[in-house]
């Protein structure tokens, strides 16, 4: 399944191809004249990376702000970090990010798997948390609705408890993982609504608790424990026509990480995202990370020429940036993939232009970026992954299993921590800014000098 805007986005190319041709084409021989520019960067609190060019191209010097919040964490232990990881098929079922939210936990502290939708197409294949819930939830997802009933919530989804015969219920239990033993804090994310009977109920040792849903705000939360469980089953009542996004559940310290995973999306649909309903979670969840991990479904689209993806995800991670303000942005490059050449599985043809077409738009969006496909061992990477033993990936020469999956995550997290040790020697050397009380007063001490 490909999402309608990844089609949308191709046949608006069209369009801009004809524009371009009357230009000259000018779009086209500036973005492969790239690889000769140096990537130059300005200092940012004083910290500046060392110029790259466009082949080594890791732009962490747009990661700082993310790199001084882990910093403040490791060095302080208070406060935490949070990181929303987008994706599609590749991490689906949390594929490669339960384990990098696993490294950034063993080493930055924090509990839980963060947010989780009301349902998933991938619940019955997620180790990281059991998840059940009724067959009667209505819900709309960005990948194949343009214009939703209401505003989609964070992981790209609305669902709705429209069913007055029937109860809507969702239930979580802890799943595997050295940091998934317990459920901590579990809070429901929900809408604005003129509905104001809407109640969730839950049980509680031998009580049933039942909690109003106040739904004035743009975006409303109840906590249903300040502790730790180690499961609970949420029943929705009288809740129709209030939009319902999810459950989080973290320990408030520490480094969490939100898997909004969807098998058949290029990303481009998070363009559709609500910016005051983004803001609002943004305020609610503090973001410091946006990870977009996309490419497997693009390149299946049969072309050699992604000007258009790049197009339509350069104004996705803008509007990334209104949406969660003072975040960070890092792209993530589509991993090698093997197609059938003449009887012999190679490197599809598609997997380096598009490569290279991320790589522009991290660049041109002031993004980091992790260039999986080098990673992961370049050319010929993916037939050698599978034929291996043990196999790091599938019979479908396109997805990592579990063993390979761990092994993107630990590729992942390296160029993560490689940037943010670099960061650390950065920060210890820089100079001080001399505030203007200290320039006036060497000033006044020259002119007694003299």
């Amino acid at each position: 399944m490909i999402d309608s805007m990844l089609i949308d986005a191709f046949e608006e190319e069209k369009k801009q191809a004809a524009l371009d041709s009357l230009k000259g084409d000018a779009d086209a021989q500036d973005g492969e004249g790239m690889s000769n520019q140096p990537v130059v960067y300005y200092p940012t609190d004083g910290i500046q990376f060392p110029e790259e060019t466009f082949e080594n191209y890791k732009g962490d010097q747009y990661l700082i702000s993310f790199f001084e919040k882990l910093y403040q964490l490791e060095t302080t232990g208070k406060g935490n970090v949070r990181i929303a990881y987008y994706g599609d098929s590749m991490t689906d079922g949390d594929m490669i990010v339960q384990d990098l939210r696993t490294s950034m936990q063993e080493q930055f502290g924090g509990r839980g798997v963060g947010f989780v939708p009301i349902t998933s197409e991938s619940a019955a294949s997620r180790n990281s948390i059991k998840h059940e819930y009724s067959g009667n939830w209505k819900s709309q997802s960005y990948l194949n609705v343009k214009w939703p009933k209401r505003s989609f919530g964070v992981n790209g989804h609305v669902f709705f408890a429209n069913d007055t015969a029937r109860t809507e219920w969702v239930k979580f239990k802890t799943g595997k993982g050295k940091f998934n033993q317990e459920l901590d804090n579990p809070t429901v994310f929900f809408g604005s609504s003129g509905n104001k009977k809407g109640v969730v109920a839950y049980v509680s040792g031998k009580d049933t608790i039942r909690k109003k849903m106040s739904t004035s705000a743009t975006l409303n939360t109840i906590t249903l424990s300040n502790g730790a469980l180690k499961g609970i089953k949420v029943d929705f009542h009288q809740a129709d026509s209030i939009p319902v996004y999810g459950f989080n559940f973290d320990d408030g310290k520490g480094v969490h990480v939100d898997n909004f995973s969807q098998r058949g999306n290029s990303g481009i649909p998070i363009s559709k995202f609500n910016v005051p309903l983004m803001n609002a979670f943004q305020d609610k969840l503090g973001y410091d990370l946006i990870v977009l991990h996309y490419g497997t479904n693009v390149l299946n689209y049969g072309t050699l020429d992604y000007k258009w993806y790049e197009r339509a995800m350069t104004k996705t991670v803008n509007k990334i940036h209104e949406c969660f303000p003072g975040a960070a942005v890092l792209i993530i490059s589509t991993a090698d993939k093997a197609t059938k050449y003449d009887l012999e599985m190679r490197t599809d043809s598609a997997v380096v232009p598009l490569t290279k077409a991320q790589k522009r738009y991290a660049l041109n969006t002031k993004s980091g970026f992790v260039n999986l496909y080098q990673l992961m061992g370049g050319n010929g990477s993916m037939v050698k992954w599978v034929e291996e033993e043990p196999a790091m990936a599938g019979k479908d020469y396109t997805h990592p299993n579990f063993k390979g999956a761990k092994r993107f995550a630990s590729l992942i997290y390296g160029q993560i921590k490689q940037g943010y040790e670099q960061f650390k020697k950065l920060r210890a050397d820089k100079k001080p800014v001399a505030s203007p009380t200290d320039s006036l007063k060497r000033k006044t001490d020259s002119l007694d000098a003299n």
